[in-house]
């Protein structure tokens, strides 16, 4: 009781030290850890981390994707056992605890017991909800008895719980007052699969992409000071994300200013999607991974905590230097200067905490809610993706994400098709070209399944780098391997390459290196909605000098430009293409071997692929085959219509684009992109050369509208576009003054009236 005395008397102290010297943010980094390590609730909160961890993470080797019963006493309590699944039946779990509670104020009063038995029905919901509707499981599985934890502890919606991407926020959004909709989550009208501000109060920030959670989580505590409130901001970003630069910006700038903000970093081990892939078990990519998977494995440094741990108790009051230099050889992440990475940047360490602990996670969470003029902490826990599901558990990608599928087997319930995926078509292609080029090679940022590279690796395992979540490092990492000679393609699908737009500009095309940008997703792409939609790339790419930008109208063209951008050695390029399965078109017909290998097509050509005299329907990627489908209809109505693939935005065929001009009355562009796109280019060259002036053509561009589309399947977002092929022949129709055959076209039942 003396000591604790003491280091309360010593921790008021340095509180008062640091009033009398001025603002916090004032103070050397190195005297900001001195005053939090005298806090004993904080040497309180490390008491209950620096025991031996009981996760079977703590206890595995690094990338290690096995699990143990008989290590996993933490998780067992609430296992999802295979008799209880065999039992839902057609009613789902029961979850009498669970019913109870419609938002977080009513498990304020839960105790452990409670908590634990609420973990698993949460558990046993992610599980059967998912299994009906699809979405983010393994993510979500991860997390639950952290989410029961945080509202436990905190007073959400005042205290702010900020998710990073987001994915992993289904037991958030269950016990958020949303179970109920959950049956409807990515679809179209229903809950996002991220968070959403306008979805609820309990979302703070709405989230897709990664990295952003502390950036944000900095500005709401900063706000919340100038406003004078007291609530808590937390944090939760994981150990792939946290590889992102702009979590490092962020935490820099928040040991900085030093406002009280709690980051929890999830540390699942799965940097990247999926983790073990080809049939190996290879470790998460990057230096941090590595040291965290050493603070995790590293039973002498426990021990030696504990030793410090007693040393630091047993001081006398005169010597606070002394005791906050032990403290700091009793963390994580060691330095050779005795200090911690997380700590010179000036946040407080609190680890490793076993993340399915309950008993671990509540402690030292209302410690640290507890703890008054701390500035920022940093909680590392330790969580196992798909935690309790033993398919999720065993999957290479933890299920990460899924469509619907058995609950009892995990076997997901995917269509068969008769063609591969634009993605596996884009690596099979790719690989045949390194087969005939050593200096090939393969960038991805973290998203080897996503982007296709998985395949490849498989093929030229070291010709592909995986350089995290860093799509700005990718960028610029690819530049650099152009000046050695090398053919990079940077695969990043259309969404996450935005994130390097600066060093696109920057260190690739004001140098002219022969970078290859390979954008996946491009267009709208379903259940994922507004966040990952690739709808800018046309527009941000084709206005920079020295760019090539083009785009497949199926998966024979795909691979051609695949063969195209390799050829293209003077400048950079890109080349886009969609979600989902090619349209089953004879790819040796059109010249693609059997080995998918492609061949260079003229840049800045185009293709003519009907010949029509009224009617120029000029398509870009993939809305050619719209354009193709709608000028059948109008054969219907007596109008020819002229369908070109212009396969290139940049530089553009402007000799076709001026004959088309001339020869027709109308002419119609149409793209799944933005405004500022394709049709943008095409009209500025119309009216550069005068070809509108007299009046006599009637130009009208098709794109998305200036709005973002939430999530629905693609059919349903393509129509709310406008952009189908029925509402391609009634634009046409409308333009040439038809307006009643226009609604025929859209709706069919009116030719009968």
């Amino acid at each position: 009781m003396v000591v604790v005395q003491q280091q309360q008397q010593r921790f008021v102290a340095s509180k008062g030290a640091a009033s009398s010297a001025g603002c916090r943010r004032c103070q050397p980094v190195a005297a900001r850890r001195s005053r939090r390590s005298a806090s004993p609730a904080l040497q309180r909160c490390r008491a209950v981390s620096q025991g031996p961890l009981n996760s079977s993470n703590a206890n595995s080797n690094p990338g290690d994707d096995s699990f143990s019963e008989g290590d996993a006493s933490t998780w067992r309590e609430s296992f999802v056992s295979l008799d209880e699944i065999q039992s839902w039946r057609e009613n789902g779990p029961a979850t009498p605890l669970l019913d109870t509670v419609n938002f977080p104020v009513h498990i304020k009063n839960f105790n452990l017991a409670q908590l634990k038995t609420l973990s698993k029905e949460v558990r046993s919901e992610v599980i059967n909800s998912v299994s009906n509707s699809g979405g983010h499981l393994g993510s979500s599985l991860g997390v639950v008895e952290l989410t029961v934890a945080l509202h436990h502890v905190f007073n959400t919606p005042e205290d702010k719980i900020i998710f990073d991407v987001g994915h992993q926020a289904y037991p958030h959004k269950i016990l958020t007052g949303r179970r109920r909709e959950m049956s409807g989550i990515r679809k179209s009208g229903g809950l996002s699969g991220f968070t959403n501000r306008a979805e609820s109060e309990y979302d703070p920030f709405g989230a897709g992409h990664s990295s952003t959670s502390i950036s944000a989580g900095l500005g709401m505590a900063v706000g919340r000071d100038i406003k004078g409130r007291k609530n808590n901001v937390i944090s939760v970003i994981g150990d792939g994300a946290i590889t992102g630069g702009m979590a490092y910006e962020a935490m820099n700038n928040a040991g900085y200013l030093d406002s009280n903000m709690i980051i929890i970093l999830n540390d699942n081990k799965q940097v990247s999607l999926p983790t073990q892939y080809n049939g190996k078990s290879q470790d998460p990519v990057g230096g941090l991974s590595n040291t965290l998977a050493r603070i995790q494995a590293n039973k002498p440094l426990r021990e030696l905590r504990e030793i410090a741990k007693d040393l630091t108790r047993g001081l006398p009051g005169p010597l606070p230097e002394v005791t906050a230099k032990i403290d700091e050889y009793a963390r994580g992440m060691i330095s050779g200067s005795g200090s911690t990475l997380f700590e010179e940047l000036g946040l407080y360490y609190i680890g490793p905490v076993d993340g399915h602990n309950l008993d671990e996670l509540t402690a030292i969470l209302k410690e640290v809610k507890n703890t008054e003029s701390i500035g920022p902490v940093l909680i590392h826990v330790m969580t196992e993706k798909g935690s309790g599901y033993l398919p999720a558990m065993t999957a290479s990608d933890k299920m990460h994400g899924v469509s619907s599928y058995d609950v009892t087997t995990g076997k997901q319930n995917k269509p068969q098709t008769k063609t591969m995926s634009y993605t596996n078509y884009f690596a099979d292609s790719l690989i045949a070209e390194a087969e005939k080029d050593s200096r090939i090679v393969g960038i991805h940022a973290a998203m080897g399944g996503g982007t296709g590279l998985n395949r490849f690796e498989k093929r030229f395992e070291d010709r592909t780098f995986d350089v995290g979540i860093a799509e700005q490092h990718a960028v610029t990492f690819a530049a650099g391997l152009a000046t050695e000679g090398l053919i990079p393609m940077c695969a990043i699908y259309s969404t996450f390459l935005q994130r390097g737009y600066d060093q696109i500009i920057h260190d690739v095309a004001l140098q002219n290196l022969p970078v290859r940008f390979a954008m996946d997703r491009a267009g709208l792409v379903g259940a994922d909605g507004a966040t990952h939609c690739g709808a800018f790339d046309v527009a941000y790419l084709a206005c920079i000098p020295n760019m090539v930008v083009m785009a497949p109208s199926n998966e024979a063209e795909l691979c051609h430009m695949v063969a195209t951008s390799i050829a293209i050695d003077d400048r950079p390029s890109a080349f886009r293409f969609p979600r989902g399965n090619g349209i089953g078109v004879d790819m040796q017909a059109l010249g693609v071997a059997s080995n998918y290998k492609g061949q260079p097509v003229e840049v800045g050509k185009g293709v003519v692929r009907r010949e029509g005299t009224d009617v120029a329907l000029v398509g870009y990627g993939q809305s050619v085959n719209a354009c193709l489908a709608a000028a059948e209809m109008l054969s219907e109505h007596a109008i020819s219509v002229t369908v070109v693939d212009a396969r290139f935005c940049k530089p553009l065929d402007t000799q076709l684009i001026r004959r088309l001009a001339k020869s027709h009355g109308a002419l119609i562009t149409v793209e799944e992109g933005s405004v500022g796109g394709f049709g943008s280019h095409v009209l500025q060259f119309l009216s550069l050369e005068g070809l509108l002036d007299d009046g006599k053509l009637k130009v009208r561009p098709m794109c998305l509208p200036d709005r973002f589309i939430e999530h629905a399947s693609p059919a349903e977002q393509l129509e709310e576009a406008g952009l189908t092929a029925s509402q391609v022949a009634s634009t046409v129709l409308t333009v040439l003054g038809r307006p009643r055959d226009s609604l025929e076209v859209l709706q069919p039942n009116l030719k009968s009236r």
